[in-house]
């Protein structure tokens, strides 16, 4: 009976992982797509940051702070979710154990704020190689 225990427990393991994985995956998108918007949309600025004399890597640094911040309050919403989660099982079922472990806490914190890099370096390196000019020009 352990033995099938056990690996019903490594089968929900993987199905859980599977689904971590599809919810980076539609977060990335979802950054993305949040970010290609804001940098259509801040073109002006864009061009007038430019204009005044910020550099290159400024504005590319500054499309993927947002980014990463982003995806660190998304991060944080998650892990919120979880641990009440938990808390809310631990509370309704007191003789099934749980146990939160802030290191895979942490870990998924800075996986999420990977993530959310990742998906804003195509964004913000468009921001970054914006010609003055046509920037300017957008409205």
């Amino acid at each position: 009976m352990l033995e099938v225990l056990g690996s019903i427990l490594n089968i929900l393991t993987f199905a859980i992982g599977a689904l971590g994985g599809i919810s980076l995956l539609v977060g990335g998108v979802g950054i993305l797509t949040i970010m290609t918007i804001a940098v259509a949309d801040r073109t002006d600025e864009i061009g007038l940051l430019r204009a005044l004399g910020a550099e290159r890597s400024k504005i590319l640094w500054l499309f993927l702070g947002e980014a990463a911040t982003l995806a660190a309050i998304g991060g944080l919403a998650g892990l919120a979710l979880g641990i009440g989660s938990c808390y809310l099982i631990t509370t309704a079922l007191p003789n099934l154990p749980m146990q939160l472990s802030w290191t895979y806490s942490a870990l998924a914190e800075t996986l999420a704020i990977a993530v959310g890099l990742a998906a804003g370096v195509l964004p913000a390196r468009h921001a970054a190689r914006l010609d003055v000019v046509d920037a300017l020009r957008a409205e």
